[in-house]
């Protein structure tokens, strides 16, 4: 292999009617190492990640009884026992501009979960809130990848109209908002993720050559084969394997998704049935994808709604026969206390899913984890008394070394405005003011 051969970042695999980006190898370090200020000391880019879930957190259940590096897993986070080493537990920031005006808590603390901004009360499209955090971040990095950002979620949901007393369902159902009246809306099918990051992007593409390929079950792989076979060939053999591990992930994903969309009637239809996709083989799908696209950074930004606000969706394959909403109404009953926290758990599972998934792709100096910084949290902390401070707060990865992990941090009251100041200086975009916040949050980093 040449010394003086150097790979773009941007070097696509190319094949009839498709396009492959390709991960972060090796062979590609120097040239990201110049171009990218937000770049680790070893030239990886950095990643933001939030998962947002719904309702709230039974709390006693979540927060660990000690602070500082002294602390143990309690019943909820025991799923993230693998990675606790890897993992910030954050309590007592509040988020104020959450709060109502009157009822309609889930759907004000959704608009503002990533804003800090209060939202006007309204059900027609005279929307207000305010810019989340994330697209902060992606109109300061969104020119260094393919997309500024990635909007994932389980639930679609109404676009307009009134989804919590009064308050408009784009409230209810974004987190991520370019500006003060622009939410921006998610992708729910993990195949039209999954087209648009890997198969369908290609402009010289036409309709009937990606119909074409499916109904043939061929797969992009087969069409981007003789590139990635040219490219092996001038590779060592770190980025080979790296490589040969890529294209072996992107091609089980692109199985399991069109297995997912292949599922309905086998016969006439009659009425459209509801929505039976499964949420944990779903959630499990956008999971893998946002891996897979921070792995060859197509985006390096990326929010996740696990559920939309004041959901009541019931969750039978945990035992239970009632809606989330309806358990986190609590009303001091023991009995929905343990439904909240089964729900809880489940919750944390996806996330440490997530987790263990960016630990295991290894890249650069460490892994894609040690790169990124992925944010858990939910609009409010307890679902009955409609709590908009101590809110339930995770942050797992070391984003290059900025971040000392495990730790438990608790503050008393703090905006959670300070946290995202902080985590969008870490990402290299360096902010002054932000919603309501007053400065970086102390003793986050180091």
């Amino acid at each position: 292999m040449s010394k003086k051969f150097t790979l773009s970042r941007r070097t696509l695999l190319r094949g009839a009617g498709a396009l492959l980006a390709l991960p972060l190898l090796e062979q590609m370090l120097p040239h990201r190492a110049r171009a990218d200020a937000a770049a680790t000391p070893a030239g990886a880019p950095r990643r933001l990640f939030v998962f947002y879930t719904a309702c709230g957190i039974h709390m006693p259940r979540w927060t660990p009884s000690t602070v500082g590096s002294d602390w143990q897993l309690t019943p909820t986070l025991q799923p993230l026992a693998p990675v606790k080493d890897d993992l910030i537990v954050i309590s007592g920031l509040a988020n104020a501009p959450g709060r109502p005006d009157g009822d309609g808590h889930h759907a004000a603390a959704t608009s503002a979960f990533l804003s800090c901004a209060k939202a006007y009360k309204t059900e027609g499209t005279d929307i207000h809130s305010g810019i989340s955090m994330d697209q902060v971040a992606a109109n300061a990095l969104g020119k260094a990848t393919r997309f500024a950002s990635l909007e994932l979620g389980i639930d679609a949901g109404k676009g307009i109209g009134n989804c919590d007393s009064g308050y408009a369902c784009p409230y209810a159902n974004n987190i991520a908002w370019a500006g003060p009246a622009t939410p921006v809306p998610k992708e729910t099918r993990p195949q039209a993720v999954f087209n648009r990051l890997f198969a369908d992007f290609d402009p010289s593409a036409t309709q009937a050559q990606v119909e074409k390929r499916r109904a043939y079950g061929l797969s992009i792989i087969d069409f981007v084969r003789e590139d990635a076979k040219s490219l092996q060939g001038q590779l060592g053999g770190t980025d080979r394997r790296k490589l040969d591990e890529y294209l072996t992930g992107v091609r089980e994903l692109e199985l399991r998704v069109n297995a997912m969309e292949s599922q309905g009637p086998s016969c006439s239809p009659g009425v459209a049935p509801e929505d039976t996709t499964d949420v944990r083989v779903k959630t499990k799908a956008m999971m893998d994808l946002v891996v897979l696209a921070f792995q060859c950074d197509l985006t390096r930004i990326c929010t996740f709604m696990l559920a939309n606000a004041r959901s009541d969706k019931v969750y039978p394959f945990l035992g239970l026969t009632s809606g989330h909403h309806t358990y986190s109404h609590h009303q001091n009953l023991p009995s929905n206390f343990e439904a909240l926290a089964t729900i809880d758990r489940w919750e944390v599972e996806q996330y440490a899913y997530l987790v263990q998934r960016l630990k295991a792709v290894q890249e650069s100096d460490g892994t894609l984890l040690d790169h990124s910084m992925a944010y858990f949290s939910s609009e409010i902390a307890d679902g009955n008394s409609h709590e908009h401070k101590n809110l339930p707060i995770l942050i797992a990865g070391r984003a290059g070394g900025a971040l000392h992990t495990n730790r438990h941090l608790r503050y008393s009251g703090d905006p959670l405005a300070n946290l995202f100041i902080s985590l969008l200086g870490i990402m290299g975009v360096p902010v002054s003011q932000f919603g309501d916040g007053t400065g970086p949050l102390a003793g986050l980093e180091g």
